[in-house]
């Protein structure tokens, strides 16, 4: 298998499955919820403030996972 030989930068710049490009997708609208919350001009209550923290977190993981993740190569073998 191809893809276990791979260096970081070569994982990310391969073709990623449309599975984890939604992924990405929805990490990077998390991430960004999480800032518009952050950096509203309005005075929120500690408890939002503190999630939209957890939401720029996860959706940055999020982002991160999902755009290394790369297509495989190998075809299934019906007789296995």
């Amino acid at each position: 298998m191809k893809n276990n030989k791979m260096n970081l930068a070569e994982r990310v710049l391969a073709p990623t499955p449309k599975w984890f490009k939604i992924l990405r997708t929805v990490g990077i609208a998390l991430a960004s919820i999480g800032g518009i919350i952050i950096a509203s001009p309005v005075a929120l209550p500690v408890g939002i403030v503190s999630a939209a923290g957890y939401l720029i977190l996860g959706g940055s993981i999020i982002t991160a996972v999902s755009q290394t993740g790369v297509k495989s190569e190998e075809k299934a073998d019906p007789e296995k």
